[in-house]
């Protein structure tokens, strides 16, 4: 890799994660030490260069960007922790769906017999590949790279790569539902129901209606626009298609996550995280219903 610049298929979103882990992760009061973080930001030194900083800060999105930042801390602490209680309860199979430069393979303590599977496209996961294995990264579980498009056919190629459809399997969809119109989150959603069985869980981010707000704010920017046009906003009402696809769901405020994790500073609530575990596979395919918000997804 040479010229620093953003690489093909690589998103700049993705490479600004790391860059916020690589943060964390210098810091004696550290939620999680992601060792590999940096150097995806180094691979791409010209991302997010002095003059764009400047630009964004000139336009009042510097707070906007720190409270980012901190999401993205809480998120990757809280999701850690799901995915290590998933796994030390006795679920062996891991997905990533659209896992970006995310390092969990390599960096987290997993309990024997793990197998990680992550799914993105081939432009990301060759990127990062060849960036971990300059840093001679040896990943801690059984691990499996599969390359796909969810907008096609991706459940084919990850149980080519040794899913099991009769096991229990965590799936983790982190940073993804706001890039995914309704119907494709409700196309994402029924693929992974039709590969999970009975004690699967489910994870990913929910954001409260103040959200909406800010985002629409943040189009107004032009120096963020190749970001903020990504934006879809997945389904209107993910808690309730979940629950009449036989999810059961629980809500975890993000303010009170971030207590927890000793960071009650960082930031608004702004929404939370929500966990899922299937408890009835035979209602997954049938078309969900609106029901109960966030804050009454419990149960």
């Amino acid at each position: 890799m040479t010229g620093g610049e953003v690489p093909a298929g690589v998103g700049r979103t993705a490479l600004g994660v790391a860059m916020f882990r690589a943060a964390e992760s210098r810091r004696g009061d550290r939620l999680f030490d992601d060792p590999y973080a940096a150097a995806f930001r180094a691979a791409a030194p010209a991302v997010f260069d002095r003059e764009q900083r400047g630009t964004v800060a000139r336009l009042g999105m510097a707070t906007w960007g720190a409270a980012f930042q901190a999401h993205v801390v809480i998120r990757t602490r809280f999701f850690d922790d799901y995915l290590l209680d998933a796994t030390r309860q006795g679920t062996h199979q891991v997905v990533l769906v659209a896992s970006g430069l995310d390092t969990r393979a390599y960096r987290l303590a997993w309990p024997a017999g793990v197998h990680l599977f992550e799914v993105d496209l081939p432009e990301v996961l060759g990127f990062k590949r060849r960036v971990l294995d300059a840093q001679a990264a040896v990943p801690r579980c059984n691990h499996r790279l599969v390359t796909a498009d969810l907008r096609g056919d991706w459940a084919t190629p990850l149980t080519e790569a040794g899913l099991h459809r009769d096991e229990p399997t965590a799936w983790l969809l982190e940073g993804l539902l706001m890039y995914l119109s309704a119907g494709e989150a409700g196309d994402l959603f029924t693929t992974i129901g039709g590969l999970s069985t009975t004690g699967s869980r489910l994870a990913f981010e929910s954001d409260d209606p103040g959200v909406a707000a800010i985002r629409e704010q943040a189009r107004t920017i032009p120096a963020i626009a190749e970001h903020t046009d990504l934006w879809k906003g997945g389904l209107p009402d993910t808690p309730g298609w979940l629950n009449a696809q036989g999810w059961r769901l629980t809500y975890y405020d993000r303010g009170e996550v971030a207590t927890g994790y000793g960071r009650a500073g960082s930031g608004p609530s702004n929404g939370g995280f929500i966990t899922a575990v299937l408890a009835d596979p035979a209602a997954t395919g049938r078309a969900g219903q609106p029901c109960a918000g966030p804050a009454d997804a419990s149960g």
